[in-house]
């Protein structure tokens, strides 16, 4: 079955034919692209292709303009590189200038992109994040089992090589039914289509480019309608490509499953991580966005507290300390607190 937006109630679809009308000039103003250099530079200052950029940046600026404004731009390739944070990553970072022009996209399309997205979507969201996800989590927790008086199940899933599995036609075919000012598509277009997963054409999108990050929650924002408004469900957050559901009924979730997985292959070209979908009672543990959550509390996962401690052991850095205090301020983490103060404290001390 091949799923379709016109499925959707009629109030959803009025919203869904929003549309974005004409702002391709707002996005290749001069003024736009050097609003989007001044957030773009911030943390960068000394790398040296950022400053090589910025030693003639209103040369760079005019020509860059003047290239998107003929059509004539054209966006480079990627430098590519491995991360573990916590597990291996490939990230690929285009060039300054190609990083430039996705800023100044973001500027203008992110707030017309928010709006259309649910209340419950956390990822690269501004007022959402990580700390808020949880959150949200905890209170869910408590309105289903009615203050702790009921079993909470909850269903938890993952989709398998999320960013490397984007399809670039549907991707487009979602962003046409809000966007249909040609010239904004076309620069869209040569974006998406600036990378792809070894041995797919026409599919991912690169870790790295902050387009990414709105891309990703556009072409998700499909799913999380469709669990909203066709399948009803109440209890939903979702982080990029993890989500949780919240029941008091088990058989529920698992009814949810095969609909769930249905949607996202069919509509999507996705696939849940067969290893990463589980049903089980919060009593039990809930694992999500690095937390593990019961109903009283929650606690950091083993491996993020062992990468926590393994990062501070290598370079103890204030700023650092702090930052991991003010993470483990937002769960039940004294005696860890208390063992990266004592390290702190330690790694001040002079050496006899």
């Amino acid at each position: 079955m091949r799923w379709r937006i016109e499925a959707f109630p009629a109030r959803e679809r009025e919203r869904v034919r929003t549309r974005l009308h004409s702002m391709y000039q707002d996005i290749i103003s001069v003024e736009n692209l050097l609003a989007a250099w001044r957030e773009f530079l911030s943390g960068k200052r000394k790398r040296e292709d950022v400053a090589a950029f910025g030693l003639n940046l209103m040369d760079h600026i005019v020509t860059l303009h003047h290239d998107l404004a003929n059509k004539t731009y054209r966006h480079g390739g990627y430098h590519a590189f491995k991360i573990n944070d916590p597990k291996p990553r490939d990230i690929h970072k285009a060039t300054v200038r190609d990083r430039l022009v996705h800023h100044a996209i973001y500027r203008i399309l992110y707030p017309f992109f928010d709006r259309t997205f649910i209340f419950d979507s956390y990822s690269c969201r501004k007022g959402k994040g990580t700390h808020r996800a949880i959150d949200r989590l905890r209170a869910f927790a408590w309105k289903v089992s009615k203050n702790q008086t009921r079993t909470v199940w909850v269903l938890k899933c993952d989709i398998r090589k999320f960013f490397a599995n984007i399809d670039h036609e549907i991707l487009l075919d979602i962003i046409k039914r809000h966007i249909d000012d040609a010239d904004i598509l076309w620069l869209l277009t040569e974006v998406i289509g600036s990378f792809h997963t070894d041995g797919k054409p026409g599919v991912g999108l690169p870790l790295g480019n902050l387009t990414s990050q709105l891309l990703v929650n556009i072409y998700m924002n499909v799913f999380d309608q469709f669990v909203k408004r066709n399948l009803k469900v109440v209890h939903y957050i979702r982080y990029a490509d993890d989500f949780v559901i919240f029941h008091e009924c088990r058989t529920y979730l698992e009814n949810l499953m095969p609909q769930i997985g249905e949607f996202l292959e069919t509509r999507l070209g996705l696939a849940l991580h067969p290893g990463k979908v589980s049903i089980s009672t919060l009593a039990s543990g809930v694992d999500f966005l690095g937390w593990v959550h019961f109903p009283y509390h929650r606690v950091l996962r083993m491996t993020t507290q062992r990468r926590m401690m393994k990062k501070l052991g290598q370079e103890m850095k204030k700023g650092s300390v702090y930052s991991y205090l003010g993470i483990l301020g937002h769960g039940n983490a004294h005696t860890l607190a208390e063992n990266i103060r004592a390290m702190s404290q330690k790694a001040q001390e002079p050496s006899q």
